[in-house]
């Protein structure tokens, strides 16, 4: 065992654990990107032989979130060329790059195919652009009236929604500005994974910890919403393990 920073490093069964004390009620544990770091945030109260045992008994489950990063870190870059699989709205569909002259454009076919229009020549970079900005679009487009109907149930007024890229979460708040942030690639997640996301922000703008109240709120807005936060956690390319 070592520390740092407050941070308590322990060795189970070959698993290396960051540990950190919190003023909460009850012990979480996650397993991060890109490659599997697990970490527990436990009540001060817990000692470390308890740690040790919830990490045993979590350790099946560990094993294969570090798996799923494994191959997450395989399949994560897309070369952007004909006949690879992209998803919008949680729906798959199959790439099909045209070059042709005219400004790029992007349609979906059939609700099986994804036409990527570019330009002759244009390489990967370029090609992905064409499909994140189109993506931010799509995605912009949907938050006002998922605002218009979250704020009031919430009890938010105000609040701002803005789109960004994130490695290791999907949602962001900064309580202080009333600002959420929500990671691009719900674009490509279930409608209702992104409500959900969006939902978890509102309310961390009025409790900012992952609390009983903060549970208690969720349950009252949204009762199903451990099954939305478990169907993005295991949507492709999932890069965070929600353990609220």
């Amino acid at each position: 065992m070592t520390t740092e920073a407050g941070v308590r490093r322990l060795e189970v069964r070959g698993t290396t654990v960051s540990v950190v004390r919190k003023p909460i009620k009850h012990l979480h544990l996650g397993v991060y990107p890109p490659d599997g770091r697990v970490r527990v945030a436990a009540p001060a109260h817990v000692d470390d032989d308890a740690v040790r045992l919830a990490v045993i008994a979590r350790l099946p489950w560990i094993r294969r979130r570090q798996a799923g990063f494994e191959r997450q870190a395989r399949q994560s870059r897309r070369e952007l060329v004909t006949g690879e699989s992209h998803y919008v709205d949680g729906r798959r569909y199959r790439l099909d790059v045209v070059e042709r002259a005219g400004a790029p454009a992007i349609r979906l076919t059939n609700n099986t195919t994804l036409t990527l229009q570019v330009r002759p020549g244009a390489g990967r970079d370029a090609r992905d652009a064409v499909l994140q900005r189109w993506y931010r679009r799509r995605l912009r487009r949907r938050l006002p009236a998922l605002l218009a109907r979250w704020e009031p149930r919430v009890g938010v007024a105000g609040a701002e929604a803005r789109i960004r890229r994130m490695k290791t979460r999907w949602g962001t708040c900064n309580p202080d500005a009333r600002r959420i942030w929500l990671n691009l690639e719900l674009a490509g997640k279930p409608p209702a994974c992104l409500e959900y996301v969006l939902v978890h922000e509102l309310v961390h703008l009025i409790e900012r910890r992952h609390t009983d109240r903060f549970r208690a709120l969720m349950d009252q807005l949204m009762p199903r919403w451990r099954q939305r936060r478990d169907e993005l956690n295991q949507a492709p390319l999932a890069h965070e393990e929600w353990t609220c």
